[in-house]
């Protein structure tokens, strides 16, 4: 199924400053028995957003009317846990299009750029820096460029490069899957497979 493109992206950012967040916690289990994708987004976090008689908690960071945005920046070691691929749909159903944090899970990571989602590793120097503008004024903007693979902080220009697997941001630059990718490059392999008959 073919993505929204992902080129530059400025927005504000939704701070989570919580480390070791693992894929229950993203969205818990009992909310995995839907078939697609869409709809997740209303229980990301559930858990923390809601106490157990399902009443709002306030004090949790996405029902903070101050903070708004399509980034969300979270300490170190997000996205542990089990694979489930549903923390990502929920992630993105809710409407954020990048995870910042210091250290992502490696299948978290690889779901992420399946996904659409862009997750983005900054040393963790910067990742608190980061945080702590968000939290000080809600209205701090981020862009991020990732055809050049950067990402910067608007107010300060403090600008930091960050890695993408080629193949995978080709496919968020143009708005492909892998199956929409193969499509794109049909004829490429159909002439590959006749100048290798040919050949035989």
């Amino acid at each position: 199924m073919a993505k929204e493109k992902f080129d530059i992206l400025r927005s504000t950012c939704v701070p989570l400053p919580l480390e070791n967040v693992d894929t229950d916690q993203i969205i818990p289990a009992r909310f995995l028995s839907a078939t697609t994708r869409e709809g997740f987004g209303e229980n990301l976090f559930r858990d923390w957003r809601y106490s157990k008689t399902g009443e709002l908690n306030r004090d949790f960071v996405l029902n903070n009317p101050k903070f708004s945005g399509k980034v969300l920046v979270a300490e170190k070691n997000f996205g542990s846990g089990s694979s489930r691929e549903h923390a990502v749909w929920a992630i993105y159903d809710y409407g954020f299009r990048a995870v910042v944090s210091s250290f992502f899970a490696d299948i978290f990571m690889a779901n992420s750029l399946n996904n659409g989602l862009l997750p983005i590793v900054v040393k963790e120097e910067f990742l608190k820096k980061l945080l702590g503008l968000i939290q000080k004024d809600p209205s701090t903007e981020i862009n991020i460029d990732l055809d050049k693979q950067t990402f910067t902080i608007v107010s300060t220009g403090d600008s930091v490069k960050f890695a993408i697997n080629s193949y995978k941001k080709e496919c968020m630059l143009k708005g492909l899957d892998d199956i929409d990718f193969l499509l794109s490059i049909k004829s490429q392999i159909t002439a590959y497979e006749t100048n290798k008959s040919l050949a035989k």
